[in-house]
């Protein structure tokens, strides 16, 4: 009887996590609710846990409580310690550990207790959970390796690629196979699953270009949520198994999101090496450097501005100094507005974060498609750090790799300032016309101290 009781406390608890999961996860689609919304879903997860442990008489509340305390100091460190320009690095570990965890609860369901028998639906779900848990870890970490810059952010393709990824898919499905008629921790096939599933995650990654970070991120989002899922159907839990699915089908739903933001297919961006055919048109002209003072007559006589962030800001950590300027502007009587590209910096909503960081009020962040009708009445158009998503080679070069690809129109503004600290190509190593432009202005340094001084130049 009390373990009925426990099962059907359980059981509603699920019910309970799995609103919070779901009111949390659509609360998140807004920055003005998503730190409501995190709460919501960090609260449902709580609940999941605390009832699914009880439930199965793993631990008693001592001990969920010394791993709640234990996890929150841990959390709390790494929030405070790792930068807003590691934050990418960061959600790529965390698809990670998805992953490997995925892993590890599959590869512990194999070990049946004595006298019972893995069935082979069971079996399925275990193999799946260890698969694609495996790929998405080696996926993450190479996506860490790449974000983080330790290992080269470019596509890394060899002859016969897609050859050897076809065999190593055809004898992961074997050993797969194999392992469901006899599933077994020592077998020879689990072994080789679990290897070959850790390659395949490398060999996803490694010939996706830097520039199409954001779609893996989201992708590899997706796939660790497929694989919690996999996972709860191995062991027979359906919170596991409600919140996977939530992961996946959100993730597969952003990573749909960036692709149309870029004009490329998922198969595109998965099996082609993002900028290793076409190298676009050879770009003549001369850069017109500006400095602060002059920026600063330019800016206090425009009556609307428009800030376009991008990595380099993240880098320059100047997102404050940008909400100050705004700040001045507006009191200036200028109107200003923020332009947000879906796949500006290394992560899917980067610059969001960045500037809700900064409480930059959420009313002027503007979405591309609602920027690009207005932006000939923007008089000064500020890309801070941007490159890749104000590109005009996107419109108007057919040779270019990001040709297609849909940008903020900045060189439609009546004036362009671009903070750089030298004439480099952004993350996908395409060159940008944007800086020879007859209206725009390079105001090279490091944005933070370049912004500032401009903020100095309006109190004196």
């Amino acid at each position: 009887m009390e373990n009925i009781d426990l099962n059907l406390i359980a059981n509603l608890s699920y019910i309970v996590a799995a609103a919070l999961f779901i009111f949390g996860l659509k609360m998140l689609g807004s920055p003005a609710t998503a730190r409501k919304g995190n709460m919501l879903s960090s609260i449902g997860m709580l609940i999941a846990v605390v009832a699914g442990l009880t439930a199965e008489g793993i631990v008693d509340f001592k001990y969920i409580a010394a791993g709640m305390i234990i996890g929150t100091i841990i959390g709390a460190a790494a929030a405070r310690m790792i930068a807003m320009t590691s934050m990418p690095e960061m959600v790529a570990l965390f698809n990670g550990s998805g992953g490997i965890a995925s892993l590890l609860v599959g590869w512990g369901t194999l070990y049946a207790p004595a006298g019972e028998v893995v069935s082979t639906f069971t079996a399925v779900t275990v193999i799946l959970a260890i698969l694609i848990g495996g790929m998405t870890f080696t996926g993450s970490m190479i996506a860490y390796g790449k974000l983080s810059e330790t290992i080269g952010s470019g596509a890394v393709v060899f002859s016969g690629q897609r050859i050897f990824n076809s065999i190593l898919l055809i004898a992961l499905i074997g050993s797969g196979v194999m392992l469901s008629m006899d599933p077994s921790p020592e077998s020879v096939w689990f072994w080789a699953v679990l290897g070959l599933s850790l390659l395949l995650g490398i060999m996803a990654v490694i010939p996706i270009g830097g520039a199409d970070m954001p779609v893996v991120i989201s992708l590899l989002n997706s796939y660790s949520g497929i694989a919690a899922c996999a996972a709860g159907f191995a062991i027979n839990n359906n919170i596991l198994i409600v919140a996977g699915s939530l992961v996946g089908a959100s993730g597969i739903i952003l990573t749909n999101i960036m692709c149309k933001a870029m004009n490329r297919s998922l198969a595109n961006v998965l099996f082609s090496g993002f900028g290793t055919v076409k190298q676009g048109k050879a770009i003549e002209g001369e850069v017109k450097p500006i400095s602060v003072e002059d920026a600063y007559y330019i800016l206090e006589a425009a009556n609307n501005v428009c800030f376009v962030p991008g990595y380099g800001m993240a880098v320059a950590q100047a997102q404050h100094v940008v909400k100050e300027l705004g700040e001045i502007l507006e009191k200036n009587g200028a109107e200003v507005s923020y332009a947000i590209h879906p796949v500006a910096g290394r992560m899917p909503g980067h610059m969001n974060v960045l500037l809700a960081e900064a409480d930059v009020p959420y009313e002027q962040l503007v979405e591309m498609d609602e920027i690009n009708p207005r932006i000939e009445n923007v008089d000064v158009a500020i890309v801070i750090g941007a490159n890749d998503v104000v590109n005009p080679s996107a419109r108007n070069d057919e040779d270019s790799p990001i040709y297609g690809m849909p940008i903020i129109n900045v060189d439609q503004a009546q004036t362009v300032f671009v903070l750089k600290r030298s004439m480099a190509s952004g993350f996908s190593g395409v060159d940008n016309p944007l800086f020879f432009g007859e209206n725009t202005r390079m105001l090279f340094g490091d944005a933070k101290e370049s912004i500032s001084g401009v903020v100095s130049e309006f109190g004196n």
